[in-house]
């Protein structure tokens, strides 16, 4: 399926997700403030929502274009689309009805934008797994907490040393392989400390010490 949508898109615009496999980190509220610091930029930018059950981005976009013409302000509101998931009874026929409707909001706003926003869902998907891999630059914002390095990978609990790569981590690790293999591109992979705590605290320190060995391994 990569492959079909590796062909399908003319790659212009750069295409930003927002990942991680923790509820609760942000994704959303980080998309959001992405979409418009790009906008304020003068950048032409278009968001993609693929938490079709939640929709928190989908509201967002919805608000503040509902809002704009409330107020009559000239506020910038991006090309949006959300993708609903297949419901059809066969796995396979709804990983292709899902790439389709991807490919076909990607080819849609791929050479009016130049940068594409992707939130995805804070939850293992088929949909969430193929915008990990065809993303330019993937950011994953975390709360400043052990519980939320868990998906990232293991911590010995006396000595705080990372001792392996969680489930999350791994699938990135393979998406970013995978697009090395398909086209040679590498995927720009961010990790981000989100709703830090102006308090300084032992596990922000450990927190600090398990991030900074995380390129080593990913």
């Amino acid at each position: 399926m990569l492959d079909k949508f590796s062909k399908r898109r003319s790659a212009s615009a750069h295409v930003i997700v927002l990942g991680n496999e923790k509820g609760g980190s942000g994704k959303s509220t980080v998309a959001s403030h992405v979409a418009v610091g790009l906008l304020k930029a003068g950048q032409r930018v278009a968001t993609i929502d693929l938490d079709a059950r939640q929709q928190s981005f989908t509201r967002y976009i919805d608000n503040r274009r509902a809002w704009a013409a409330h107020t009559g302000l000239d506020l910038e509101v991006p090309a949006h689309f959300c993708i609903e998931q297949g419901r059809a009874m066969q796995i396979a026929d709804n990983e292709e009805l899902e790439c389709q409707r991807l490919i076909d909001a990607v080819n849609a706003l791929d050479r009016n934008v130049d940068f594409i926003v992707v939130d995805t869902p804070g939850t293992d998907s088929y949909l969430s797994r193929l915008a990990h891999s065809t993303a330019d630059t993937l950011i994953t914002p975390m709360n400043d907490s052990l519980l939320d390095f868990d998906v990232l990978g293991s911590v010995d609990p006396t000595t705080y040393a990372v001792t392996g790569v969680a489930h999350y981590a791994a699938m990135v690790r393979q998406a970013r392989r995978r697009r090395r293999q398909l086209d040679g591109s590498n995927i720009d992979w961010i990790v981000m400390r989100n709703r830090r705590s102006g308090l300084s605290s032992r596990s922000t320190h450990v927190l600090s010490g398990c991030l900074s060995v995380r390129p080593k391994r990913y």
